[in-house]
């Protein structure tokens, strides 16, 4: 590869600034049964909750990290800050939040989103959701979309039967730490027939050094139901390590729709380790839209489990891992009822020693007979430096099953940005043209304000002279 292809890494001056820290509350490092009682009482939960935060921490405390992915030793949790309450009250008025936060997101775009192209927005600044709203219109067909903590109490009943029932303290180390800890993000009910026509947002900025963000996010899509929720995280950059460890649980029910999209850009001090799953009824439909490019190291697969005849997943997903990057992620399927259907579409994208790595899990039961599935992922580097790896797991307990499977692992063509080049184009704009072509499935499948939200970022991680 010659040095004229090399681009310069990402500018981050947006993402990266930094508020002075206010907090009314911050719990001590370390994780004890005190540091958990004090979270639960800062937000005047019910005992059920303490009760189940608490056997969380036991199921915590007797697991092992995982060595099989990315290498997270550096991940030091006696150092980490679980719990960092704002020094802001919850505001149905944007006005009403303070400047120093409003400011904030005020640069990251939220509130033109929200008055142009959303149907409700929450804001959450490090454990706390700070802007909750919702258009009157949906209040008016009985939908909910409010903080977790919120909902813990308005909504006890509808919550304590869906809350950590597809993942559980069980699942695995960090699932049980987001169990103990867990705190802020969004829940959503969307009533039978109900159609939310244009998105939901919740955004995610954690700002203290040296934290954690364990955000919740509930959906419940009730029969024929349909909505469009938008999930997107920043974080500064900072010298110590950071941890993401959030969980999504979705629900959606017979014949209802859900499309979650993600774009992540969290800073390169962050270790994002978030777990996702959907449970999908007769003739309903998840769609997965996830773009990941920040973090210094990223564990991610959501899982749709199709649990109803005909239940239907698709997942369209973009990873750009630059110098100092692991990212592993990936997309998992389990096909649980007759004639469901999936699609998994992956694109990677490793530059400047950064290592994208796609993991992979298709499952098929025994009760999958005349299920339809295809995989596809391509990875792209742009030097000889960076690495990129994809495993893709299938499990299956049924011939009665029609399987595609593709993979791709290439470097930037020259021959390609020669042809360009000839044709009077410049060198990085041809890098940038390829790049976007390869991830053009993906921006695609996002609203009009998000694809050109992913497009500058691409971009921005392409930014750079001509050598």
């Amino acid at each position: 590869m010659s040095d004229k292809t090399e681009v310069k890494d990402i500018d981050r001056s947006l993402h990266d600034e930094k508020n002075e820290e206010k907090h009314r509350y911050k719990a001590q490092k370390g994780l004890t049964p005190e540091v958990i009682r004090e979270i639960s009482r800062e937000k005047d939960e019910p005992e059920w909750m303490l009760e189940f935060r608490l056997k969380a921490l036991k199921i915590y405390q007797k697991k092992e990290v995982p060595t099989w992915g990315a290498d997270i030793s550096d991940l030091d949790m006696d150092n980490i800050i679980t719990y960092v309450r704002p020094d802001a009250d919850l505001q149905s008025d944007w006005d009403q939040v303070p400047e120093e936060i409003k400011n904030t997101f005020d640069a990251l775009g939220i509130p033109e989103a929200e008055k142009e192209s959303l149907a409700g927005v929450g804001a959450q600044y490090d454990s706390e959701v700070v802007y909750h709203n919702l258009k009157e219109e949906l209040v008016e067909q009985g939908v909910i979309y409010m903080d977790m903590e919120n909902a813990v109490k308005k909504h006890e009943d509808l919550v304590r039967e869906h809350f950590m029932k597809l993942i559980t303290p069980n699942d695995h180390k960090f699932s049980a730490l987001h169990g103990a800890v867990w705190s802020g993000g969004s829940f959503v009910y969307v009533p039978a027939g109900v159609d939310v026509d244009i998105p939901l947002q919740s955004y995610f900025r954690q700002n203290a050094p040296g934290s954690g963000q364990f955000e919740h996010t509930l959906i419940i899509l009730e029969e024929g139901a349909n909505a469009h929720f938008i999930e997107g995280c920043s974080a500064p950059k900072y010298s110590v390590n950071n941890l993401h460890a959030g969980a999504v649980e979705l629900f959606v029910n017979k014949g209802a729709k859900l499309r979650y999209s993600t774009i992540e850009n969290w800073s390169r001090n962050m270790y994002n380790l978030n777990t996702k799953r959907a449970l999908v009824e007769e003739d309903g439909v998840i769609e997965w839209v996830s773009g990941s490019f920040g973090s210094k190291v990223s564990m991610l697969y959501p899982m749709s489990i199709l649990k109803g005849a005909r239940a239907r997943a698709e997942f369209t997903g973009v990873t750009f891992a630059a110098e100092g990057q692991y990212l592993d992620t990936g997309a998992q399927v389990i096909h649980a009822a007759p004639n469901t259907t999936s699609t998994v579409n992956s694109r990677s994208i490793a530059k400047d020693g950064g290592h994208a790595y796609y993991r992979g899990l298709l499952k098929a039961t025994d009760n999958a007979h005349g299920a339809k599935a295809s995989v596809s992922c391509e990875s792209l580097m742009l030097d000889n430096e960076s690495k990129s790896d994809t495993l893709p797991i299938m499990k299956l307990q049924t011939d009665d099953i029609d399987i595609g499977h593709e993979a791709k692992v290439g470097r930037i063509s020259e021959e390609a940005i020669f042809y360009l080049m000839s044709r009077g184009i410049s060198e990085e704009e041809a890098k940038a043209m390829i790049v976007r072509g390869f991830v053009e499935p993906i921006a695609s499948e996002l609203p009009l304000e998000y694809a050109v939200e992913l497009n500058n970022l691409i971009n921005l991680e392409l930014e750079g002279t001509i050598g």
